[in-house]
């Protein structure tokens, strides 16, 4: 089952910078790209005549400017003097050297010219602080003879003029000019990161409501957008680059928007990385390659647990949150100290399935997947619990009802932040019920149902992102009388999410999503073959799906024989990529080995490592000043184990 994404029906965005910069990276005179609070803008140095284009470019069949449109512009100035203006671009016809249409600012004000046939005309803006040191993102949207600017997806200011914007203004001979009107006078000294034309539509709701909204995006050149930070192996950037750096020495520190961009050398592993917002990724580091597995460290739990999820709080350090079957004293919260899983703080929980941290703005939360109530009459009830600064722990915050919840899974669309639960059954045999998507509400600060989808003993969510498209798989377990069932791809649409892809999956328990270069895969953990009346299989071919850019669809890239498999984890080390697998029980015993399989290009993964394993039914990888790690929760028993990565 497949649904066509349809195509947009409006207009695509014009980017004026993507049309001066030169292709594969070569230097453009007079352009410098600056990397200052977290993001790259572009530098100019003088009225160049090769920051300009014909405007022949844009308008090819027809000469008139479109007289509905929207201009979105990202930009970043730190001073400019008073009663002086600059210039973000200009159209300027090339005989006569008249000014056709315009966007510059002042000290408090933006002014938006154009030639109409009473004269030239100023639309003025006041009380606009652009000239502050901080990245903006306007919105000038021009709709007849309503004018309207958005300021970092804030609330919108309107004018409303005489007449509306002509629909006669020629553009024949004129030539667009970037940052200046073809002089010095009026040359733009800021950092300018996007300036998009969007002809015959408000771009205002293409870019808002967003996460970073004075960053917003409708198009960006490659030259500044965030990925790659760092060039690809083998690739120079030719641009003349600058930043504003400073470099963090000794243990991990954090890395968010605000130290985007900054360096930090591990004195331990001799290494110099950068910040992209999410993680540090190298720029110097020796080669890592796996050599063999240490086992590392006996955890001992409350329990036997089913889940493990490891995260890190900014400034607190790295933790691990495990999902003890046992309500007494509950499931286990552990930090890292000194190269240790160390005992931090206990939460009463409830047969507890699984633990999902993250975040909504700068509120931290971890939430708990319970299966049963406090007792047998009680009401099943998973449980979000937000950390406090203050006492230095997770308190609970919001309740969510639940039907033998198996998992929990988060994530933002749009700058909206989201949590999808998986109801695995609701009493003892009604296995086809309702998983829930809650939203969060940022006027009562809590999740609210947003959508329910029908599953069948689903056991896993798993969100994921390929370019504009937002997806969102379940793996179904059991629909009351087989574990043969198909398992669905969801996709974004409409507000809401629409099935996909239809896969056929048995006892479908997990889903992993990862990416190797440009290639998309996805990798579902099969558990068992089960149909009535006939005897469970438990080994059985676990597979991986690639993406398939021609069809659209996820297509079979490779099976690999499990056994009662029930998780996978995707993990790199150096420039190798891993996949660990959380075998089970084979049938006759849960103490079997998982297996490591490393990536090998045309062969698919191959296996290079076996780990000897009781009931293991997670894998979390994690990297500390130390080192990296594996660590998996067992289901049979209150012992859970960390593997250390040795690496040469």
């Amino acid at each position: 089952m497949k649904v066509i994404v349809p195509l947009l029906a409006d207009l695509l965005p014009l980017d004026f910078l993507s049309r001066v910069l030169p292709v594969g990276g070569k230097s453009l005179s007079g352009v410098r790209v600056v990397q200052d609070g977290g993001a790259k803008g572009l530098q100019l140095s003088g009225p160049h005549e090769a920051l300009s284009f014909p405007s022949s470019q844009l308008f090819i069949n027809c000469h008139f400017f479109p007289n509905e449109f929207s201009i979105v512009v990202t930009l970043k100035v730190s001073h400019i003097a008073p009663k002086k203006n600059e210039y973000i671009f200009t159209l300027v016809e090339e005989q006569s050297d008249r000014l056709l249409l315009g966007l510059r600012y002042s000290q408090d004000r933006l002014h938006f010219l154009f030639l109409s046939p009473a004269g030239r005309e100023r639309l003025t803006f006041r009380a606009v602080q652009l000239v502050d040191n901080h990245w903006h993102t306007l919105v000038l949207s021009i709709t007849g003879r309503y004018v309207t600017l958005t300021m970092d997806c804030g609330i919108p200011l309107e004018l409303l003029q005489e007449r509306p914007f002509p629909i006669t203004l020629s553009t024949q001979g004129s030539r667009f000019y970037i940052g200046s009107r073809r002089r010095w006078k009026g040359l733009f000294s800021g950092l300018m990161r996007q300036l998009v034309l969007l002809p015959g539509s408000d771009a205002t709701s293409r870019i808002c409501p967003s996460s970073n909204p004075n960053l917003a995006v409708l198009s960006v050149p490659s030259a500044l957008s965030h990925s790659p930070i760092q060039p690809s192996e083998n690739e120079v950037s030719m641009y003349p680059y600058e930043a504003n750096v400073r470099v963090t020495l000794g243990t991990l520190p954090s890395c968010t928007d605000s130290e985007r961009g900054q360096l930090w050398f591990d004195t331990l592993k001799r290494g110099l990385f950068i910040c992209d917002s999410l993680k540090w990724v190298p720029l110097l580091e020796g080669r890592q390659r796996l050599d063999y597995v240490e086992d590392y460290q006996d955890l001992y739990t409350n329990s036997k647990t089913f889940d493990i999820e490891v995260f890190q709080i900014p400034s607190e350090g790295l933790f691990a949150a495990v999902a003890d079957w046992e309500s007494t004293p509950g499931s286990g919260i552990y930090k890292w100290i000194d190269g240790k899983v160390e005992p931090y703080q206990n939460i009463s929980t409830f047969q507890a399935q699984a633990w999902k941290y993250f975040t909504v703005g700068n509120k931290m939360f971890l939430a708990v997947a319970n299966s049963r109530g406090k007792d047998e009459e009680a009401q099943e009830l998973s449980v979000i619990y937000k950390w406090s600064p203050r006492k230095q722990k997770f308190l609970p915050y919001q309740t969510l009802e639940t039907h033998s919840a198996r998992d929990l899974e988060a994530f933002t669309i749009q700058g909206e932040a989201f949590l999808a639960v998986a109801n695995h059954r609701q009493g003892e045999h009604n296995h086809n019920i309702n998983s829930v998507i809650y939203k969060w509400n940022p006027g009562t600060k809590v999740f609210e149902v947003n959508q329910t989808i029908q599953t069948s003993g689903a056991y896993d969510w798993e969100f994921f992102s390929i370019g504009p498209y937002h997806f969102l798989v379940v793996a179904n377990t059991f629909n009351g009388s087989s574990t043969h069932v198909n398992s669905i791809i969801y996709i974004w649409m409409g507000g809401m999410f629409q099935p996909f892809q239809a896969i056929s999956t048995f006892g479908a328990t997990d889903w992993e999503m990862f990416q190797i270069g440009n290639r998309i895969f996805l990798a579902v953990a099969n558990g068992q073959k089960f149909y009535e009346k006939v005897p469970s299989l438990y080994a059985i071919n676990s597979t991986i799906y690639e993406l398939n850019t021609t069809t659209k669809t996820f297509l079979k890239f490779q099976d690999i024989v499990t056994y009662s498999a029930v998780d996978w984890e995707f993990f790199t080390m150096g420039d190798e990529k891993f996949l660990v697998v959380a075998n089970s029980f084979d049938g006759t015993s849960h103490s079997l080995n998982s297996v490591i399989y490393r990536w090998q290009g045309y062969e698919g993964f191959v296996p290079i490592h076996r780990l000897p394993t009781t009931g293991c039914i997670d894998w979390e990888f994690f990297t500390s000043t130390e080192g990296s790690y594996l660590i998996y929760s067992s289901a049979t028993q209150p012992l859970s184990k960390v593997f250390r990565l040795k690496t040469y």
